[in-house]
């Protein structure tokens, strides 16, 4: 099996730390109502604390203001989907725990759409396969089909790739912020006990954590609230996909499936 390429200390540091719960000095764990990992993550300051309630956008974009898309093209079949396709994809989803609001899909590059397209791999059926260059994040369905979805990946100096495994999922998890930020941003201290899951936490509505030999690499494919951050280069190596997305992604991904993360 393939090993990461690069090793970093956590997920989303300074801006977006994601799910983490302080073990110490250097020892934190995303925690999952009584389920959790340990692992190291760089310390950073966490902005957006917006009435009482944690920004998701502040949360993931943070210091990486600034950074445009990059507008890669990507594989695709002729005949993407229209706008008003789109619409009804990515509508209001009612019936979650958390009812999910539609998507303004004028905000995203209609490329980045979710759709089938031809793949050519040698990857079984069911395996995940990130392309973090182009923005997406396959589903590889078989007779050279995939799933393809618009994504949101890590910012330069916090890219890897490697294979790794679904190790664990979780829906609307608990996300605890380690003690470093609490000292930093006693504001945070609210949530020393874990925010619970809801349309504000940072984790989103669905989470597919990442594993390699039997431990948790801090890395996550996770659900995005938000639109405008499809196409473009705002974590710290986890990879986001919108709600409706990760949902469709979830429901169709048995803990132990393969995941590749290519190289940029």
């Amino acid at each position: 099996m393939r090993g990461l390429s690069k090793t970093f200390s956590g997920c989303m540091p300074e801006y977006s730390l994601v799910g983490q719960q302080d073990m110490g000095n250097s020892e934190i764990m995303i925690m999952d109502r009584g389920i959790a990992d340990a692992g190291e993550m760089d310390e950073g300051a966490l902005p957006g604390l917006r009435s009482g309630l944690l920004n998701r956008r502040s949360f993931l974009f943070g210091s990486a203001v600034g950074l445009g898309t990059l507008g890669l093209a990507g594989c695709a079949t002729s005949d993407g989907m229209s706008r008003a396709e789109a619409a009804k994809v990515y509508g209001p989803v009612p019936d979650e725990k958390f009812p999910i609001p539609a998507v303004d899909v004028s905000k995203i590059d209609p490329k980045y759409y979710r759709k089938t397209v031809r793949y050519d791999t040698d990857e079984a059926p069911g395996t995940i396969i990130v392309d973090p260059g182009k923005y997406y994040v396959y589903r590889i369905e078989g007779d050279g089909n995939a799933t393809r979805y618009g994504a949101n990946v890590g910012r330069d100096g916090f890219r890897w790739s490697g294979d790794a495994y679904v190790g664990r999922k979780a829906e609307w998890a608990t996300w605890t912020p380690p003690k470093e930020m609490i000292q930093r941003q006693p504001e945070a201290a609210k949530y020393a006990r874990g925010m619970p899951g809801g349309l504000d936490n940072p984790l989103g509505a669905r989470t597919l954590y990442l594993y390699q030999n039997g431990v948790y690499t801090l890395y996550t494919i996770y659900a995005s609230s938000d639109p405008e951050s499809i196409g473009t280069n705002v974590t710290s190596g986890c990879t986001g996909l919108l709600s409706q997305d990760m949902i469709d992604l979830y429901s169709r991904t048995p803990v132990k499936a393969k995941v590749v993360v290519l190289p940029a």
